[in-house]
């Protein structure tokens, strides 16, 4: 890298989310089990997890919607790679409203807000009942969705991100009764462990962290670091162990 050069981003990831290779594995093995022939990845970001599980189901076509071409062209070039092209499709789309459904395994994974245009705390039941409109009778959903570990004090909430409330998420129980609500019975409960988000924020930062330990007299080093370090206190100093990170797999009731 030249010293014009700014870092790249999110190299050092391979899931955009709290999400260790052994749940991955997990989640792909459960998810394949009734042999899904149609995939929907909605905010699929570069849709890792659903191409590890088209590999998996080897008669399944995926499509993936997000909004960030970055992320997509990333997606693109993996399937390519691992020649699962001629089975997926990663479209730059807003999943509100989407006609792209239904599907026989809906993914949603942290992309919520992508369902609908509803501002928290509401999103989240808004986002399930799409979700239920999206898949097929005897499917599944996985949604990743954050709760509270117990709700944040006013000082906790103050350093985190501008502008959190203790309303943007419920806690564990109220998000699964959510689901419920909205017509799914909940066949598996599982949530993200602090090793696993300490490897998501560490991987997060990790490109723009190493370049300017390296490019510090950067024209551009000031403004990296000021973001990074704003970032990691958001991280340490406010959502640390508190903020959740739940993995649903979801069963559309009859």
């Amino acid at each position: 890298m030249t010293d014009t050069e700014l870092p790249p981003s999110l190299t050092q990831l391979t899931f955009h989310g709290p999400l260790s290779e052994a749940r991955a594995a997990r989640l792909v093995a459960r998810l394949t089990r009734n042999n899904p022939r149609t995939v929907l990845d909605i905010g699929c970001g570069w849709g890792e997890l659903m191409l590890r599980i088209l590999a998996a189901a080897p008669d399944a076509t995926g499509l993936g919607l997000d909004t960030d071409e970055g992320d997509l062209a990333r997606g693109r070039d993996n399937a390519r790679a691992r020649r699962l092209e001629d089975r997926v499709t990663f479209v730059r789309e807003s999943g509100v409203g989407t006609t792209r459904g239904p599907a026989d395994l809906v993914l949603c994974l942290g992309a919520s807000h992508a369902l609908t245009e509803i501002q928290p705390p509401g999103h989240t039941a808004a986002a399930l009942r799409e979700l239920r409109r999206l898949v097929t009778p005897g499917g599944r959903v996985l949604l990743a969705e954050g709760f509270w570990h117990r709700t944040p004090a006013e000082a906790e909430l103050a350093g985190m991100w501008p502008g959190t409330s203790a309303a943007d998420f419920g806690d564990l129980a109220s998000l699964v009764d959510l689901a419920v609500g909205a017509g799914f019975r909940p066949a598996w409960i599982e949530t993200a462990t602090l090793g696993e988000w300490e490897d998501f924020e560490s991987g997060y930062q990790c490109d723009e962290e190493e370049w300017l330990a390296a490019h510090g007299d950067h024209p551009k080093a000031a403004e990296v670091r000021a973001q990074v370090d704003r970032h990691r206190s958001f991280w340490l100093r406010g959502y640390y162990g508190l903020l959740g990170y739940a993995y649903l797999t979801l069963v559309p009731a009859s």
